[in-house]
């Protein structure tokens, strides 16, 4: 596996892109509810990336992501991962 180094632009890049795209897709449909949208989109498979990364681990899980428990544990919920 080589180390390729990490650009601080290349998510926000691909999530521009992605949200770029998805609107090109709606065509003459107004988009409703996007913030909410994106948000669940990109939240939940951090989720489980970060759950799987750490074992199950809520309190390690937290701290990675910069959370309190109660508040990995509520968004955990939300998305159905608990």
């Amino acid at each position: 596996m080589t180390n390729t180094p990490l650009n601080s632009d290349s998510l926000s890049e691909a999530a521009e892109q992605a949200i770029s795209d998805y609107l090109a897709l709606l065509e003459n449909n107004d988009a409703t509810n996007l913030y909410r949208e994106v948000v669940d989109e990109v939240e939940r498979p951090l989720l489980e990336v970060i759950m799987k990364h750490t074992r199950g681990n809520q309190s390690k899980a937290a701290q990675c992501l910069g959370l309190n428990r109660a508040t990995l544990r509520t968004k955990l919920k939300r998305h159905g991962l608990l």
